[in-house]
Parts: structure tokens; sequence; C-alpha cells
């Protein structure tokens, strides 16, 4: 869809001591696209999500993120400054505060900025009415996220107790209460239902769409990868083995032959034939 960059990575490699968990990757995620980072599990797709995020500082590599505030080399970052740029982040284990409410949830993503609105408590404390403006717009994002998601009559319950399928709506929803320009999903669909995952779905196409949001996607579910992806990076082993649109890597031997662990030449099996999207299926 676009073409300027949200994100170029340059390089990266991972190592722990003797063990090379990323190798020499380079991608590109536009801006206002979804680009997907796939693979068989050790791949190293969580591995680039914490060095994009902080939690891991490359071994070698350039991270170079278009944010709120210009270019930023993420690498060279304190990893809790990253957030403050515009990078969002879900994680494959919820982790939601489950003994606050859901609203509360929300106003907590918004933590930053009314530190600085409340002058780091000071202002808060005596009421001042930059404060009283900042926490009435908190209130007011949150709100719109609990309706976005559906989650408006929860609103009141603690998050611990919503099912399984609304934690991690309400993960996305205090995402995206960050207002980020990159938002970063670690397996959102996990444990989902498929009514549940088609209602994620849209909800990322419309992430996209409306709030011109650009999102990087690890996801194990190939049916919703390939239905909402705009560019997909394929990983095996911690090193880049495609890189293109969904039609090209469903095609792709390399891709193939890395899920399946078979020679390239033969013969797919109808329900794998299924699962990639590759024409000609029962």
């Amino acid at each position: 869809m676009s073409s300027a960059a949200a994100l170029d990575v340059q390089h990266l490699t991972m190592r722990f001591g003797g063990l090379v968990a990323v190798n020499d990757l380079n991608f590109v995620a536009a801006q206002r696209d979804i680009t997907a980072i796939i693979g068989p599990n050790g791949a190293g797709k969580t591995t680039v999500f914490n060095c994009l995020t902080g939690f891991y500082r490359p071994t070698v590599g350039q991270l170079t993120f278009h944010g709120k505030n210009g270019p930023v080399l993420l690498e060279q970052m304190d990893g809790f400054r990253i957030p403050r740029e515009g990078i969002a982040r879900t994680f494959q284990n919820i982790r939601l505060f489950a003994n606050m409410s859901v609203l509360e949830n929300l106003i907590v993503a918004q933590h930053n900025r009314l530190m600085v609105e409340s002058g780091f408590s000071v202002l808060g404390l005596l009421g001042a009415a930059r404060y009283r403006k900042a926490e009435r717009e908190a209130v007011e994002l949150a709100k719109f996220w609990l309706d976005r998601t559906g989650l408006g009559p929860r609103a009141d319950w603690n998050a611990g107790s919503l099912p399984y399928g609304e934690q991690r709506k309400l993960e996305i929803a205090r995402a995206m209460c960050t207002q980020p320009t990159l938002l970063c999903l670690d397996e959102p669909a996990a444990g989902l239902n498929p009514r549940e995952t088609a209602d994620l779905s849209q909800l990322l196409l419309d992430i996209r769409d409306e709030h011109k949001v650009a999102i990087l996607l690890i996801e194990h579910d190939m049916g919703l990868v390939m239905r909402i992806s705009d560019h997909i990076v394929v990983l095996d082993y911690g090193r880049k083995i495609a890189d293109g649109t969904p039609d090209e890597v469903r095609s792709d031997p390399a891709v193939i032959k890395a899920y399946l662990g078979e020679p390239e030449e033969e013969e797919l099996p109808p329900e794998v034939k299924a699962d990639l999207g590759v024409e000609g299926t029962a």
C-alpha cells in the first residue's frame, strides 16, 4: 500500500554466546501497511521483536524507526524511551493488570502523558486546569477504544475476569491508547476461536486504514496472515528466506520446504495446500 518506510531493519544480528538467533536480517516495514513476520517455531521471530522494542540490544545492526519525532536509531536507545517514539507492543503471553478494571488498564497506558501534564504530580495535586483537561482526554480516548473493541459493557470488570478473547482485544486497545505509529503484535490470534479471529482481522484492518498505523505482526495462523498482510517476511533458523506479498510468499518453494521439512519438488497434501492458500485445493 504505502512505499514510505515506518521501520528499516538493516543487518540485524543477535547472538547469545555461540547461538545466532537472528542472522543478518534486512527488511522494510512500510507506513500504513501490515507486515507479518512468520516462520517455524524457533525461527527468531520474537527475538526480532525484542530487539525492536528495547528488550535486547542487537549484536549488530541498524534499526531505523520513522516515528513521531523523526527518524531514530532504536539500537541506540534505552528501552524505556522507545514507546515514547511511537512504538507499542503486545505479547504472546497476555500481560494485563489483572486486578485493575478494564478502563483502568487503558488509563494506565497513558501514564507518560498524564505525568508530564501533572508536572510529575505537583500540578495534579493542585488540580491544575491543564491536568484536568489531560485526564478528561485520557478517559475519552480509553472509552473510544473500549467502544471500538466492543468492551464498553465490560469497562468496570477486572481485566483478569474477562474471557480470553476479550483479554486479547484489551491488550490491543491498551496499546492503541499510547497513540502509536507502529503497533507490534506477538501472536494476537493465539488461542482464539474462528469468530474471534475474524473479529481480530477486521480490527487490525481498521487500525491500518482508519488510524493510519503500521502494524508489525508475528503470527502462526496462516489464514489470518494471508488475508490481512500487505507484506510478509519469512524466517527460518534466524535467516530471511523470503520477503514479498502474500501471493509471492505462499508459492515460494523455500517457504513450503521450511514449513513442511520436505523436498521442494514433492506434491503437497491437499490439507497443507489449504492452510497455505495454494491454488488447486479441493
